[in-house]
């Protein structure tokens, strides 16, 4: 990932555009300190499997053996 400063993005932006659509992350630093990202886009299944990808390993499941007609009773 490339680090760009403001005024450099604004003076070469068609460049910096140009790198982002050929798969480049750009940093966009202002004063020394990250404010944003360009990122290429990516069609809507590539995005939503990227997501899941980085979800896995996170998620937690309930209780998978207690039948669904079970009540549960919080006064308890």
């Amino acid at each position: 990932m490339r680090d760009v400063k403001v005024t450099d993005l604004r003076s070469h932006l068609p460049a910096f555009l140009a790198a982002v659509q050929g798969g480049e992350e750009i940093r966009i630093l202002l004063r020394g300190k990250v404010i944003a990202r360009l990122v290429p886009e990516r069609g809507d299944v590539e995005a939503a499997r990227s997501r899941l990808l980085a979800l896995r390993g996170q998620a937690r499941m309930g209780d998978l053996i207690s039948p669904l007609e079970a009540t549960w009773d919080a006064e308890r």
